[in-house]
């Protein structure tokens, strides 16, 4: 990884997603009409866990990329709004197993469907939205398509299992850590842009780059859900503040800190991650290892660096507005609430 530091944009210029929001309204608009409809079930429970979470004020970031990039790629059609809602769909799938396995009581500011429904409820609603999900792929009649979405469920659900094995681990190493991040945050990312140039009928070479885009920008976005952890508060993180300490997540800025720690520093990452043996001020106490050593800092910078790959990965496609949106949107996920 390049060490090269990015410089943030201007503060008083923010990246925000109003361009691509604005660029792809009315397409969003038909996305979000079909998420309702393909929720809908005579199993009452289904629309309302669904709904709760679908409508928890999500960003919609995923679903946008694949409404952006089939307008970067000239499509015209209207295949890629069924391919967006199923982007959503896995999207969403995800989040209910995560705060399952991760005992999570919030999700973006509001208590998370385990919370109020149980874990039963939340992973067997999880299940029925992967399938609405592979649905609409089938309809979208792109055997391409749906490999590469198929491929892409695959590899997230075998980075949850590999994000299992190494929690707890203070052993753990970035690349370790990397290879978790882009097979459970990156890879839907990069699916989410790259079918846009299938159905366009698109050269591979376009198809690529739409694919390392959406990696890139995958894994700048959760390098820094990472570092919000510890330095947001928990109206901007949307949940809990300390959360994936309190958990024993090894992520990047405590495998900086640990690495770069002394004796009795990695003897308290042990403790507290390891065995879970956390006491009043022991998250103030990793706060202050994670300052002395330029933890945050050191992956910010490292977010910074994958959120110019992802820019330059545009390179091969013609100056418009949506690209320019689709450049923004590379900053916006370093920037946010940072």
């Amino acid at each position: 990884m390049p060490e090269a530091t990015q410089p943030a944009p201007d503060a008083e210029h923010r990246p925000t997603l109003d361009a691509l929001q604005a660029l792809v309204g009315e397409d969003l608009k038909e996305v979000n009409r079909l998420i309702v409809e393909r929720m809908a079930s005579p199993v009452v429970l289904i629309p309302q866990l669904a709904g709760h979470i679908v409508a928890g004020g999500g960003k919609r970031l995923r679903p946008l990329l694949t409404l952006a990039c089939a307008r970067l790629c000239g499509y015209t059609e209207k295949r890629h709004i069924a391919l967006a809602a199923s982007v959503e769909f896995i999207h969403t799938a995800t989040l209910l197993h995560d705060d399952v396995v991760d005992e999570s009581e919030l999700r973006r500011g509001l208590a998370s469907a385990n919370t109020l429904w149980g874990n039963k409820a939340s992973v067997l609603v999880g299940d029925f939205l992967f399938s609405r999900s592979f649905e609409l792929m089938v309809e979208a009649g792109s055997l391409k398509v749906l490999e590469i979405l198929a491929q892409a469920s695959s590899v997230i659900a075998q980075g949850e299992v590999m994000q299992l094995s190494i929690s707890n681990d203070t052993a753990t190493g970035e690349d370790a850590y990397l290879e978790v991040v882009r097979s459970k945050t990156a890879r839907l990312f990069a699916a989410a842009c790259r079918i846009s140039a299938v159905v366009a009928g698109r050269p591979e070479a376009e198809e690529l780059a739409l694919d390392s885009y959406g990696t890139d920008l995958g894994v700048a976005f959760q390098l820094v859900d990472d570092v919000l952890d510890y330095s947001a508060n928990q109206r901007e993180l949307g949940k809990t503040v300390g959360d994936d300490f309190r958990e024993g997540k090894i992520t990047l800025p405590v495998i900086v800190a640990n690495a770069r720690g002394d004796g009795a520093e990695k003897a308290f990452w042990r403790r507290t991650l390891e065995d879970l043996d956390q006491r009043e001020g022991d998250l103030d106490e990793a706060l202050r290892l994670m300052a002395r050593h330029r933890a945050l800092d050191e992956a910010m910078a490292h977010a910074r660096c994958y959120a110019e790959r992802a820019r330059q990965a545009l390179r091969p496609f013609p100056e418009s507005p949506v690209k320019a949106a689709l450049l923004e949107v590379a900053d916006f996920c370093v920037e946010r609430a940072y």
